[in-house]
């Protein structure tokens, strides 16, 4: 076995996605090791033997390249591979190349999918789909960058939005697993369950923003670090755990789906929270957090002729506010249930959402879908089965804006 030191920001199954091993192995290696405590940074644990063998890079190389040559993911080669620079490879220098995944896309569900892992398939995206741009729109409470991606050049807009809340993190792999297949269809002049992607582009352009909370998201999938700056405000605002796989809201325990101009007294006066917590507390004043205003910039800034945001659970997609809601709302939410298999729900008593102020504020049709059924966190087994319903609910989003 070969001894290995836990770094920041690694978990379970980071862990074993990085040694292509299987979680289950890594677990009896290291029977100490329980699958839903936090690892604490610089434990040594043990990684079983896996199959490897090395290839020498060769002039013009590519990590893409390389990775498609040897039927690897780009996520497995550079797990297996910790030191190697991503944007150029040395001709010369020996790569390790792990047993074949059997696949080939960026986007790897396999463990959890936080900032770094959006990051790097960000680059990865962006330069091997030179059409496909990213920018940084904003930072977290704590400097974390907000990123959207913009695919297409239709004068029509479509915005979809994920990982609002930290325990809903799944959204975002869910959403860039399908930022992928379009840009991967788009490029070949392919389809898309069955849309013409190019054709769609050119009337539709896709506003993608895939995690609204990274903060958040690091706290429920990494737990709280001993050098965390609200370190002590955290513990107690989480009851003394330092266990977050239940924590909805941001670092200063906001609920970001609280914080948008659209009655907001109402929903302080629903919500009844004394203070920053777990989830519910609404903040003290609209857009008081950077997360939520930097969202509210970019929609006022791009003006979307269609919103979704997307979170997990319940199968069921929430259409109106209010009133407010234009006539078409009603009937492409049946469209989409219709596509998802998910039930069309008139919501009452919320306020305050980003489904709700982008009704509010425009009129235009806006949904908040909530993803797959159980409990969250949901489990990343039901990763694949959620997606399929997803897809085809975005496809008849794009297509119902491009006339098609």
């Amino acid at each position: 076995m070969m001894p290995y030191v836990v770094q920041p920001g690694d978990t379970l199954l980071r862990i074993a996605r990085r040694f292509h091993i299987h979680a289950a192995a890594l677990l009896a290696a290291n029977p100490r090791l329980s699958p839903a405590d936090p690892i604490a940074t610089g434990l040594l644990v043990f990684i079983p033997e896996q199959n490897a063998s090395c290839y020498c890079v060769q002039p013009g190389d590519t990590v893409l390249g390389v990775a498609e040559r040897f039927s690897l993911t780009v996520q497995a080669l550079l797990a297996a591979n910790p030191r190697l620079d991503p944007k150029q490879l040395v001709p010369g220098q020996l790569v390790t190349l792990p047993e074949s995944a059997g696949g080939g896309p960026i986007i790897d569900a396999r463990a959890e999918y936080g900032p770094a892992e959006l990051e790097r398939d960000l680059a990865m995206l962006e330069k091997h789909y030179p059409f496909v741009h990213v920018k940084s729109f904003g930072a977290s409470v704590l400097g974390l960058p907000l990123y959207a991606l913009r695919i297409g050049d239709g004068a029509r807009k479509l915005h979809i939005n994920a990982a609002m809340h930290a325990n809903e993190w799944i959204t975002t792999p869910l959403l860039m697993r399908f930022v992928e297949e379009l840009v991967a269809a788009g490029a070949r002049g392919g389809r898309l369950a069955g849309m013409d992607v190019r054709q769609a582009l050119s009337e539709v352009t896709v506003w993608a923003v895939p995690l609204v909370n990274p903060d958040g998201v690091k706290l429920a999938q990494e737990g709280l670090q001993a050098d965390h700056p609200f370190y002590h405000e955290l513990l107690q605002w989480n009851h003394g755990s330092r266990r977050f796989r239940r924590w909805k809201a941001n670092a200063r325990g906001v609920d970001l789906n609280d914080q948008f101009p659209a009655f907001w007294e109402e929903e302080v006066k629903r919500r009844a929270a004394d203070g920053p917590g777990r989830r519910d507390y609404p903040g003290p004043a609209p857009l008081s957090e950077p997360e939520a205003k930097a969202l509210f910039d970019l929609t006022s800034a791009e003006r979307f002729d269609l919103a979704i945001a997307l979170h997990t659970q319940g199968q069921e997609i929430y259409w109106n506010y209010r009133g407010y809601e234009p006539p078409e709302s009603e009937s492409l939410a049946r469209a989409f249930g219709q596509a998802s298999g998910y039930n069309p729900v008139k919501l009452t008593g919320s306020d305050a959402g980003y489904k709700d102020w982008f009704i509010y504020e425009y009129r235009k049709p806006g949904f908040t879908v909530e993803l797959g059924s159980g409990v969250n966190p949901l489990a990343l087994d039901c990763f694949d089965d959620v997606y399929d319903e997803l897809q085809p609910m975005l496809v008849r989003a794009i297509r119902y804006l491009a006339g098609l």
